[in-house]
């Protein structure tokens, strides 16, 4: 349980850090573009990963169906409503409608799995929640809007993102349970994503481009945090469902919004408010109770 924690946790900072890196590049390329060039780089290195390490052949493929859903809801159709949502509102905003997902995973854990989340973890997780919204909501995103500016926009986006995500990490919890390692799995998500957005950018040239030159520079910057996303913190996070109750895995994963509060103010110079430090102490807070009760 520690180790799954600890493993949700982590997936967090690596989220946060991503989405700090990502806000330019995806205003720039659009969500198709930015979010097929992040798959297919993220895809290639993490199969060639997974090849590398031997991890291929644990892959149940008779849970198909599930691999199904998870690739074109979880990954396709999610992180494209993800990426509109971080264009039009910046990741705080973001950040903050995507950790409904705990909740919704929990929910969605309940009915699917017949999971159940002991009182303390319900306790915890509801403190984590409201330490997110504490943090997030106490100053200004990186669009220079005051929260709540595209409140209508990021709860649509960002509410679809955090559905199409959470069934996406779910449906493969039971062929984790089956000895798949997380490792193959993330991989096979990202290749059979990569596979379907390409195929719609040949489709349609249209919806693939904005227009916007694809330099190097740029080219770097996209698939960075794409690395950290899809790379480090998607396997990190399957661990967790796979070692732990998918509700308290979804929560812990959720902490993106407030550690992405530090990461601002080291890079950027912007001072948290005493709310936003609150914030963050009562997501440690819930974090402890979830971990330690």
């Amino acid at each position: 349980m520690l180790l799954g924690a600890l493993a949700a946790t982590s997936a967090s900072f690596g989220w946060a850090t991503g989405m700090m890196l990502a806000h330019a590049p995806a205003r720039r390329l659009g969500a198709f573009e930015f979010t097929r060039i992040q798959l297919l780089s993220s895809g290639f290195t993490m199969g060639l990963i997974a090849a590398l390490l031997g991890y291929w052949p644990s892959v149940t493929w008779a849970e198909w169906p599930a691999f199904l859903v998870s690739i074109l809801f979880g990954v396709v159709l999610g992180n494209l409503a993800m990426i509109e949502c971080l264009r039009r509102c910046g990741p705080q905003e973001t950040e903050l409608v995507i950790s409904l997902k705990a909740p919704l995973v929990a929910l969605m854990a309940f009915i699917w799995l017949g999971e159940t989340l002991a009182l303390p973890d319900m306790a915890g997780g509801v403190v984590v929640l409201l330490g997110i919204g504490l943090a997030v909501t106490s100053g200004h995103n990186q669009t220079g809007k005051k929260p709540g500016r595209y409140i209508g926009a990021a709860l649509f986006f960002g509410g679809i993102a955090a559905t199409l995500q959470g069934l996406g990490f779910l449906a493969l919890k039971p062929a984790m349970l089956a000895g798949s390692e997380p490792v193959a799995l993330a991989a096979m998500r990202l290749l059979g994503a990569a596979l379907l957005v390409s195929l719609a950018g040949l489709w349609s040239d249209a919806v693939a481009t904005k227009g916007t030159i694809l330099t190097p520079a740029l080219l770097i910057r996209t698939i960075i945090p794409g690395l950290l996303g899809y790379g480090l913190s998607t396997p990190l996070l399957l661990y967790a469902f796979a070692q732990t109750d998918a509700g308290m895995a979804a929560v812990l994963g959720s902490l993106a919004p407030v550690l992405i509060i530090p990461i601002a103010w080291i890079t950027e110079g912007r001072r948290p408010s005493p709310r936003a430090f609150l914030g963050a102490l009562l997501s440690v807070l819930g974090c402890a109770i979830i971990v330690l009760w």
